[in-house]
């Protein structure tokens, strides 16, 4: 994904910056020193940016939120754990175009899944970066009426203080009762062990040139050049999470989404900073569209979500934030004929011109960004994928190459359209509320 909006304070920033003053704050690093066993092309100093003081993964909190974190008893009807929709065998997905929760089949939520690895190192976790901290993300979905139902967090605590392994745990490791923050932290901390690397590609970058084959390293190439990934996906010292950490119209959904329409309803109803209303609206409602916008209500957030970590891509789809893309063939073509055309279109988003082959030794090297813990699992993934390769729907050659449509800059007859159809969105101001006024005031002329 590609454009120009900064984040708030991303990781990579912070990086940067205690990198240059490390030497005059040890003290820090050290209370919070990184565990000895990370994986290959898991940034130990990224590890200690990340991990908020006394939030450190410790080996008996870390088997207590484990076991929450599996454990159907948290939902509403003992039939959602955080797992079902972020099983740890699969990628920390459920492989669902949209997820389910108590409400099943009849009720599914707007979003995919993302996955749960390496999500510590997020700057904001969901794909509309409505939560501050893992901490907080769990917090929602155990509350949401169609994830896992709970009424409140009153009512979450009193059904786990119940079960008397939890509440002799607790008392134990946090020498209280039970609390809902304290629920939560433990299922952070068993997150915060959840790491995506020791992959070939970190092999590969550390010296092993047989680690990816031919196609993968022509892919790594063309990931960094004519495929232009790298705008938003950058890999090096600096940023190795391959995320930018920003929020990007991509063109997913522009062509069954009215965004103006929607836009107009949610700044009459969004309350900013109402954590559970935004949850609630982003889960079960079409405002679902709007991503990043359902946060800030900013118009140039309008259809935004959140840059994904490529780690482990090969076994997380499908993908995009309504998993509307089923194998990593279709992000490429979506991609290669530059997402598509609505008012809120990132810049960046430009046709890429990539062949057939090309499209492949892509998809080979995103293969390679596969944990070695999931390589059985990845092999079987990519070959299923593989064999839904001639089923693509998201393909248009004609636009790619430049022959066709609002990108044709090579046709001979280029497609022309008003400008004025595919420019910037404004909100009209009748339809904002002026400086001062309330959430859900709105100031239209009748």
């Amino acid at each position: 994904m590609r454009g120009t909006r900064p984040a708030a304070f991303g990781i990579p920033l912070l990086l940067l910056a205690v990198t240059a003053l490390s030497s005059a704050t040890p003290s820090r690093a050290e209370e919070r020193k990184a565990p000895d066993d990370l994986p290959l092309g898991v940034s130990k100093v990224l590890w200690e940016l990340s991990v908020p003081p006394g939030a450190e993964p410790t080996a008996d909190k870390v088997a207590l939120g484990e076991k929450l974190f599996k454990d159907k008893r948290l939902s509403i009807n003992d039939t959602v754990a955080c797992a079902t929709c972020h099983d740890p065998d699969r990628g920390f997905v459920d492989h669902k175009s949209l997820s389910e929760g108590v409400g099943g089949k009849a009720k599914p939520t707007q979003r995919n899944s993302p996955t749960v690895l390496n999500a510590m190192f997020n700057a904001t976790q969901f794909w509309d970066g409505r939560a501050p901290s893992l901490e907080e993300q769990a917090k929602l979905p155990i509350l949401n009426p169609i994830e896992m139902g709970q009424k409140s967090p009153d009512d979450v605590v009193a059904k786990v203080r119940a079960i008397p392994e939890y509440a002799q745990s607790f008392q134990r490791l946090f020498g209280r009762d039970l609390t809902y923050d304290d629920l939560v932290a433990a299922i952070a901390a068993f997150e915060r062990t959840q790491y995506a690397g020791d992959a070939p590609f970190d092999h590969y970058l550390h010296g092993d040139s047989k680690a990816i084959d031919a196609s993968a390293q022509r892919g790594w190439v063309l990931f960094n050049g004519k495929g232009r990934c790298n705008e938003c996906h950058a890999f090096n010292t600096v940023t190795p999470l391959f995320s930018d950490q920003k929020f990007h119209n991509i063109g997913i959904a522009a062509h069954k989404t009215d965004f103006i329409g929607l836009a107009r309803r949610a700044t009459e109803i969004v309350r900013s900073g109402d954590m559970k209303q935004i949850d609630e609206l982003a889960i079960q409602s079409d405002l679902s569209e709007l991503g990043r916008f359902l946060v800030t209500k900013q118009a140039n957030d309008i259809g935004a979500f959140k840059t994904p970590n490529l780690r482990d891509i090969a076994v997380t789809g499908p993908y995009m934030h309504d998993g509307s893309m089923q194998t990593l063939w279709d992000v490429m073509d979506h991609y290669n004929k530059g997402g598509v055309p609505n008012p809120n279109l990132d810049g960046g988003m430009q046709r890429l011109g990539l062949t057939e082959p090309e499209i492949d030794d892509m998809v080979a090297f995103l293969a390679t960004l596969t944990s070695a813990r999931f390589a059985a699992f990845g092999k079987k993934e990519m070959a299923r994928q593989r064999g839904l390769k001639n089923v693509r729907p998201e393909r248009d050659t004609a636009v790619a190459m430049g022959l066709k449509g609002n990108l044709g800059d090579l046709a001979p007859d280029p497609t022309l359209r008003n400008p004025a159809t595919i420019g910037v969105l404004l909100i009209p101001q009748n339809f904002l509320p002026p400086r001062g006024a309330k959430d859900g005031q709105r100031t239209e002329k009748r």
